[in-house]
């Protein structure tokens, strides 16, 4: 998946974070919902103007981002 066609990013709209394109909803918000057990179907409802798809998008770049070794917080050694 595509998932940087459903992103976009403006200093105008929510201070340059990364949001759906067409929207005003962050994709750290849909990712943190996603994180604390909300459904696709429930984001979609809580943000009408996100489909399916866009919820795809976002789990997608998540994927990705860890795939690519992003940088993460330090985490403990165990």
């Amino acid at each position: 998946m595509d998932y940087l066609t459903h992103f976009e990013r403006n200093p105008k709209i929510c201070g340059g974070q990364w949001v759906i394109k067409g929207t005003r909803v962050p994709v750290r918000t849909l990712l943190a919902s996603l994180a604390e057990g909300a459904s696709s179907e429930q984001i979609v409802t809580d943000y009408p103007t996100v489909g399916l798809e866009d919820i795809r998008a976002v789990i997608a770049f998540a994927a990705a981002a860890v795939k690519e070794d992003l940088p993460m917080a330090e985490m403990p050694v165990i």
